[in-house]
């Protein structure tokens, strides 16, 4: 494609092939109920618990959590909602001056600042709900910060909904065996598959769509890129990465020519 608008043309198609969370999350309809449930059950309904999300990278663990939260703010109200990336903590202890900053209690690194966190999330109150994405930063010697957060929502009294994000499946199990022999048992467990390639083919279809230019990248194509990419991660990011690469191999072929080659009708 060449001609004046090509150049706005691969902006807009680079733009949308960007991994930012989409309005529509194609193929994780199951998921997405399972956690709107559990908000409302547990946040909505009082309930103090803990939902452990695992998948690999890419998956739309993320972006699936960011589009309910964003989905359910009014039912969400009532409650205080604390988002944090483990990976911006310098140590794994460190999640704990960074929910007391949230709750707006004074920042302490000591046991007694823990001490008093605790007794914060389990005095009278609004539900707490803690959202841990890359939990498997706060992993650590004898696990016990891990342990300590995935014990508060089952501290009686405790107005806290925990749900952490993590790569590794078998995260509690392996490190947090223990959890799993309480009364009240572990977490609840999610597991986003990787994506296949006729899902990858559908989301890819999908972001391409909200250009109205003709398609840069020919249906052939997605399906080639699916397959490959659903064969080795089932990584959607992964996915839309090389699409976007190609587009701007492309881009810099028609940009190329165009300086060397007269336009049809004799337009410079």
């Amino acid at each position: 494609r060449s001609g004046p608008g090509a150049g706005s043309c691969y902006q807009q198609v680079k733009r949308v092939l960007h991994a930012a969370v989409p309005d529509r999350l194609h193929g994780r309809e199951k998921e997405t109920g399972i956690i709107r449930q559990f908000l409302r059950d547990h946040v909505c309904g009082h309930q103090p618990g803990s939902l452990y999300i695992s998948g690999a990278p890419g998956t739309g663990k993320t972006a699936c959590m960011s589009h309910i939260l964003l989905e359910c703010k009014n039912e969400l109200a009532r409650s205080k909602t604390i988002v944090l990336n483990c990976m911006s903590l310098s140590s794994p202890q460190g999640v704990f001056p960074a929910v007391a900053q949230q709750l707006g209690l004074p920042v302490a690194t000591s046991r007694e600042g823990q001490q008093r966190l605790e007794k914060q999330l389990t005095a009278r109150g609004p539900m707490v709900l803690l959202v841990l994405d890359e939990l498997d930063q706060l992993e650590s010697k004898g696990q016990d910060v891990l342990y300590t957060l995935f014990e508060w929502p089952q501290l009686p009294g405790s107005r806290l909904v925990l749900v952490g994000l993590a790569n590794a499946l078998d995260l509690t199990h392996r490190s947090l065996a223990r959890l799993h022999t309480c009364p009240r048992g572990g977490p609840q467990l999610l597991h986003f598959a990787p994506y296949t390639r006729e899902q990858l083919t559908a989301i890819l279809q999908e972001r391409l769509a909200q250009v109205a230019a003709d398609p840069v990248l020919d249906a052939a194509a997605l399906q080639f890129c699916a397959r490959k990419v659903s064969a080795v991660s089932g990584d959607a990011r992964k996915a839309l990465d090389v699409c976007r690469r190609a587009v701007e191999v492309v881009e810099l072929e028609v940009r190329s020519q165009t300086l060397l080659k007269p336009l049809p009708g004799g337009e410079w």
